[in-house]
């Protein structure tokens, strides 16, 4: 019975499988850029199972940033898992194991936690964990990938190559903002504010690492605090 539903999550999450293999090429292409090696590329997604994260903390190695950005950074982007994984324990058993539940908070994504919480009745933990056995390997296998490729293609072609993940992310966020003008204008002011933030003289003393996060942090808590979401309305927004 254990290794049916195993099997079963392995089989739920092959399409996410093909998806994260797909988008983490341009993953390792940004990898390559900010001068990280195969097995550096390899291992970041291996451990780090998530696309914005990853981008972000490319990002933050490339522009020479500290490890207390990197910190701050990833809390920051990934601290909406901690939500998710704390949704998903009210679906366990109280049975389960720490080292299972340690295994299931290590692999949730976005698309991880829609099929594990959309589980009928209790979650078996094997079912997510089949999951994770599949998506974490094509997302490290894609990552590789575009290390390779962003090793050895010409540097305009690399380039082009890389403009597929800002097309992953405007992909992201374009939908619920169609849907709603408090989201739309949101992402504006955060593109006008992130250009007039790199380009004001008086900002210059602080490092490209910090701004993120300083943009981050101000933009996200005025949003949640002027323009609160209801449960309900939430629910039109998830991806």
């Amino acid at each position: 019975m254990k290794n049916n539903i195993y099997f079963k999550g392995i089989r739920d999450s092959l399409p996410i499988a093909l998806g994260y293999y797909a988008v983490s090429i341009t993953i390792g292409i940004a990898a390559a850029k900010a001068g990280m090696s195969l097995f550096q590329s390899g291992l970041a997604s291996a451990l780090n199972f998530t696309s914005t994260g990853e981008f972000a903390g490319f990002n933050l190695i490339a522009a020479c940033g500290s490890y207390i950005e990197m910190a701050l950074m990833q809390l920051i982007i990934n601290a909406r898992y901690i939500l998710m994984s704390a949704s998903l324990s009210q679906k366990l058993s109280p049975g389960v194991s720490v080292f299972k539940r340690l295994v299931m908070g290590m692999g949730v994504t976005d698309e991880i936690f829609g099929i594990s919480i959309a589980a009928e009745g209790e979650l078996d933990p094997m079912y997510t964990i089949g999951a994770i056995t599949l998506t974490i390997p094509a997302w490290t296998l894609g990552t590789l990938t575009g290390a390779v490729l962003g090793s050895i293609l010409p540097e305009i072609i690399v380039n082009a190559l890389g403009v597929s993940l800002f097309g992953m992310f405007i992909a992201v966020f374009i939908p619920p903002a169609r849907k709603n003008k408090v989201i739309a204008s949101i992402v504006v002011i955060s593109f006008v504010l992130s250009y007039i933030f790199n380009k004001l003289p008086i900002f210059g003393f602080i490092s490209d690492g910090t701004k993120i996060i300083i943009l981050t942090a101000v933009i996200s808590f005025f949003a949640a605090v002027l323009f609160p979401i209801d449960t309900e309305e939430d629910e039109s927004y998830e991806k």
